[in-house]
């Protein structure tokens, strides 16, 4: 399947005008020994070797390393990373560690820059810089960074091999843990780059260098994204959020050209996982889940709920010629947020975690090697070594505070395969079919564990009204904000184009079977809810049930209650469910706490969502605010004849 997308002309792109093809190969032949020459040429594709060419240009690396994704090349760049210290080997001989700088343990976003033009339609909740700035700094940073150094290539297909939505990107890095990782996380796409970009019309480049990864040019640091020339340029950073810009940045790019082309696609920041139901026929059945949360907000575990593990971080949909919404992981790897990761609440990333390959970031080595993190489960060790240097129990800082072993946002890099549930349709180019769409945030205290919409604009306002408490993901961020479908980060465009092409997506006629749309929340407080615990109104591994009723819902075997904000199950069912895929009870009074409708929360959070996007500048759709003014006229409604906490079982009478 062909989908119809824009070709870039790329005569047009600046930072590799004047550069012919026979100049960029001259160019890169006097890099390279006959080895990498020879890779080289396997690319197959003109703009891609100049687009090297130009990085090379700018960076002058005494040589280039092309990896190939060949065993013997990712041999090579672990020892090139261990070498140049930026991975160091652990007790398991397989696992490597690596360091970020204490002021980088997450994403930079005030340094994190939007490249603009005048007349550009942005959003207002992007940091932006004029496209000449944006080059005289590359240019005055970059330029001869890399003399008497190694410069690591690398060629990625973004989604699997030869899917419709897939997408190729170039890594051009100083960094060899910068293209181990993509290594893990990507498929290597060398020899077939060149049908990739025939097949998609344009690849996207990535360009990074670190420099001698000082406290000092962290302050330089820069992280641009230029949405006219396809190119991402990361300067001064080693964190992989702000260095691997194949991953967020890519993905920023993805979401910027599907809205400005009106293509019919979604690019999300969202799981995929499968569940398997039992139909009435007795088969089973597999639905699968895709679900936008914020990052730090429990992706990675929710995917572990279903059987068939397609991916914990990003989504891309599409509509197959069959009529049936499809989607595809861009990756093939996890780069995973290991807090609170063991046996009892994480088993199959816990297992995972054990099997070969491993990068770790940011946790907290042992002398004996070894690695321990927050929340591991084990006993916390006496001393070790962390991302700020010795650390032993008991340690403080200049506050009085005890210094935690471990950063909270420390990850581990591995293949996706070496998790229990890994599906092998993760590389089936059509993708999967998917059967819900869900989103949520780190929400304590107002919306219940499930809500389903009733039709795909009142799910649009679902998703583009989360709001979430801040995480360790991002350097500096506190506070509760408004995270439009957990892409907030990541969108170029105004939230107005970027609200109108989710409705009409979602209204789209040529998807023959509609997904539903819902929202989960699994962070309820026992405290929001009449209790006087900070601790979770359930436990993590209830997702589990939650999901699967997600998937009886949209298959049509389970029913909902009304309410203002979407449908919420009913007592029954989740009771079978909870007895019969956790072996646990779930009481009435459990269910009562959790799903009740409270309504001054439900109207204050309606109220702040309202305002926010009324500060925006960006025309957002009417149909937004209707909707969001319909689900508040309905509980001020309630309100008035039933209180301010109206229970399910009066929620079920007023449906009667």
């Amino acid at each position: 399947m062909q989908l119809k997308r824009k070709v870039i002309d790329i005569a047009q792109n600046a930072s590799t005008k004047g550069i012919t093809y026979d100049v960029a190969l001259n160019l890169l032949k006097s890099k390279m020994d006959t080895d990498n020459y020879a890779k080289l040429l396997r690319l197959n594709n003109e703009d891609a070797i100049i687009k090297i060419a130009a990085g090379a240009m700018l960076m002058d690396p005494q040589n280039i390393f092309i990896h190939s994704g060949s065993d013997e090349d990712a041999k090579t760049i672990k020892q090139a990373a261990i070498s140049l210290a930026e991975e160091l080997p652990l007790a398991n001989d397989s696992h490597t560690y690596h360091f970020d700088l204490k002021d980088e343990q997450g994403r930079l976003p005030q340094q994190t820059f939007t490249i603009y033009d005048e007349g550009d339609r942005l959003s207002s909740l992007k940091k932006k810089v004029p496209r000449k700035d944006a080059a005289d700094y590359v240019n005055n940073n970059l330029g001869g960074i890399l003399k008497d150094k190694t410069m690591f290539v690398g060629a990625y297909c973004r989604g699997p091999i030869g899917a419709p939505n897939a997408t190729p990107s170039l890594i051009v890095t100083q960094s060899a843990y910068v293209i181990n990782s993509a290594s893990i996380l990507y498929r290597s796409a060398l020899d077939s780059f060149d049908s990739q970009v025939n097949r998609c019309g344009y690849f996207i480049t990535n360009y990074h260098a670190q420099g001698n990864n000082t406290s000092e040019e962290l302050k330089k640091a820069r992280v641009f994204t230029d949405h006219k020339n396809l190119e991402t340029w990361s300067i001064f950073t080693t964190y992989a959020g702000n260095s691997l810009r194949l991953k967020k940045g890519n993905h920023e790019i993805n979401i910027g050209k599907t809205v400005r082309e009106n293509t019919p696609e979604l690019v999300e920041h969202m799981f995929i996982t499968g569940m398997e139901i039992k139909m009435p026929d007795g088969n089973n059945k597999t639905v699968f889940i895709t679900g936008a949360a914020p990052s730090g907000c429990g992706k990675t575990t929710t995917a572990m709920a279903g059987k068939h593990f397609i991916g914990d971080d990003l989504a891309e949909m599409y509509i197959h010629e069959d009529g049936t919404l499809r989607a595809i992981n861009p990756e093939q790897g996890v780069f995973a947020i290991v807090k609170d990761v063991n046996p009892i609440d994480d088993p199959m990333v816990d297992a995972a975690l054990k099997k070969p390959g491993v990068i770790w970031s940011n946790i907290l080595v042992t002398p004996e090697n070894t690695v321990h993190w927050l929340g591991d489960g084990k006993p916390v060790p006496a001393e070790g070594i962390n991302f700020q240097g010795e650390w032993h129990q008991g340690m403080v800082n200049n506050e009085g505070k005890e210094i935690p072993m471990s950063h909270p946002n420390a990850r581990a890099t591995f293949s996706a395969r070496a998790l229990e549930n890994y599906s092998e349709k993760s590389e089936d180019p059509e993708g999967v079919p998917v059967g819900v769409i869900t989103y949520s945030g780190r929400d304590s205290d107002t919306n219940p564990p499930i809500r389903v919409a009733a039709n795909s604009d009142e799910g649009v306002v679902i998703g583009g009204s989360i709001v979430s408490a801040a995480t360790a993901t991002e350097v500096g961020a506190t506070g509760i904000k408004l995270e439009p479908f957990a892409n907030r980060p990541f969108m170029p465009g105004s939230l107005g184009d970027n609200i109108k092409h989710q409705l009409e997506f979602g209204r789209n006629e040529s998807i023959s079977k509609k997904p539903v749309y819902a929202g989960i929340n699994y962070f309820l407080t026992e405290a929001a809810r009449g209790g006087d615990s900070n601790k979770l109104l359930g436990e993590k591994r209830d997702v589990k049930v939650w999901l699967s009723w997600l998937a009886y819902y949209s298959e049509g075997l389970v029913a909902s209650i009304d309410t203002p904000i979407g449908g919420v199950p009913k007592y029954e069912d989740l009771k079978r469910l909870f007895s019969e895929i956790l072996d646990k009870e779930y009481t009435q009074e459990l269910y009562n706490k959790q799903f009740s409708i409270y309504v001054e929360k439900l109207i204050a959070r309606i109220d702040k969502v309202t305002d926010d996007y009324n500060a925006d500048d960006s025309e957002i759709p009417a149909r937004f605010f209707e909707v969001l003014e319909q689900q508040k006229s309905e509980l001020l409604q309630m309100k008035a004849q039933y209180g301010e906490i109206v229970t399910p079982a009066i929620l079920e009478s007023i449906q009667k």
